[in-house]
């Protein structure tokens, strides 16, 4: 069957006409935990095992526990949201977290941490693929770009608050423990209290990673590509700074101004696909992140200007992510949209995997100038793609809200 080709099976139903706020609000919570459980457990775990004298292979090591969790669980998720309900999965999944949470900061020991933090891998990726599902769902289409920029912003802010979390309450103590716990246990709460008005997805509605993948190869390496850059920059920015006389200092300083300007531009850039549609955005968001590749070499010695680029570069290389959201929400619905989210779960396991390690291979290639070198390849080959691909004018599967859970 060709891809743009709807199946008898694949029921259309109208979009939803207004946005239900409640729940959207539940989800954008949702969504917040899962960016500051990570935002504030790599830190602070490092943190203390730093202070225990741990060799850096070891603490690298038992933070990729985390990421392999991600990586295992995403193909598991599809089948059982649709066989036992999304709702109650996440449900399931923010009640182990602050367990899990707990766990973490009474046991603080390394070798415990291998398979608890191997769990919150499980527990924070069914809330992030069944949050992600749930937004492009819930959202009318007139108004997804705006949305999907509100989840991403969501996402980020709770990614930024972590490190601001540990700044009030230190390392020393269980405090930022016991706030994850406290958190988490409230958005299980809100999810119990809204879950009947939450999309659910049938195993009768014929979705699969299987049958979804070669459907969404291009939108896969999308979500490959933004989670490279993301982790490339967070990881190899700072040795790229520090070779060019920065201190520790304004490496953070300019980290946390790309990390405020994603925050802030998310939205924008989602309601403007909305208006102009997801590719143009896309070009324009590709040429964007070429030209801040371009210029890092020549401003990295230039505090004000450095910030300004950080600002707007940031959220260029990563609103493609946002795009991508976008188109696969308006082409898939129920069963085939959350196995579309699983496969992005494990394209961003992916890059953020390969990120780090090719950019650091590049700078010991051809030193520092390799990192924007391939930032500005990479983003190349990606308008390039989305220049020769053709645009889809229909959805593939039903682009509609699901049914009441």
């Amino acid at each position: 069957m060709s891809p743009d080709a709807a199946s008898p099976d694949d029921a259309v139903d109208t979009p939803p006409r207004r946005l239900d706020r409640p729940a959207m609000a539940v989800v954008l919570l949702i969504v917040a935990v899962f960016g500051l459980a990570q935002g504030l457990t790599y830190p602070l775990l490092s943190f203390i095992l730093e202070r225990q004298g741990l060799p850096a292979w070891l603490i690298g090591a038992n933070a990729a526990m985390m990421a392999c969790g991600l990586l295992v669980s995403a193909p598991l998720i599809p089948g059982l949201a649709a066989r036992h309900g999304a709702a109650r999965l996440a449900l399931v999944a923010a009640l182990s977290l602050a367990v899990l949470f707990a766990a973490v900061g009474l046991f603080q020991s390394v070798w415990i941490w291998f398979p608890l933090r191997f769990l919150m891998g499980l527990a924070i990726n069914t809330l992030y693929i069944a949050s992600e599902t749930w937004v492009n769902q819930l959202s009318p289409d007139r108004i997804r770009g705006r949305m999907l920029g509100l989840y991403a912003t969501a996402l980020a802010a709770g990614f930024a608050a972590g490190p601001a979390i540990l700044g009030i309450t230190g390392t020393q103590s269980l405090a930022p423990f016991a706030l994850c716990v406290a958190i988490t246990l409230v958005c299980a709460t809100l999810i119990a209290t809204i879950r009947n008005r939450l999309p659910r997805f049938s195993a009768h509605d014929g979705g699969s990673l299987a049958r979804v993948v070669p459907q969404i190869v291009f939108l896969m390496a999308v979500t490959a590509t933004a989670a490279a850059f993301d982790q490339a920059i967070l990881t190899i920015l700072p040795v790229y700074g520090l070779a060019h006389g920065l201190d520790e200092r304004a490496i953070t300083t300019a980290l946390a101004i790309m990390v405020v300007g994603n925050i802030l531009f998310q939205v924008p850039i989602g309601a403007a696909a909305d208006r102009h549609g997801p590719r143009r955005m896309m070009v324009l968001l590709c040429l964007l992140t070429i030209l801040g590749a371009g210029l890092l070499p020549v401003l990295i010695t230039s505090t004000l200007a450095l910030w300004a680029m950080l600002f707007v570069w940031g959220s260029a290389a990563y609103g493609i992510y946002t795009i991508a959201l976008m188109e696969l929400g308006r082409r898939y619905s129920g069963a085939m949209l959350i196995s579309g989210n699983a496969a992005f779960a494990l394209m961003w396991g992916a890059g953020g995997f390969s990120g780090p390690a090719l950019a650091g291979l590049a700078i010991d290639a051809v030193g520092t100038i390799g990192l924007p070198i391939l930032l500005a390849l990479t983003y190349g080959a990606l308008l390039v793609a989305t220049l020769l691909r053709r645009e889809r004018s229909r959805p593939v599967a039903g682009e509609a809200g699901g049914t009441p859970q």
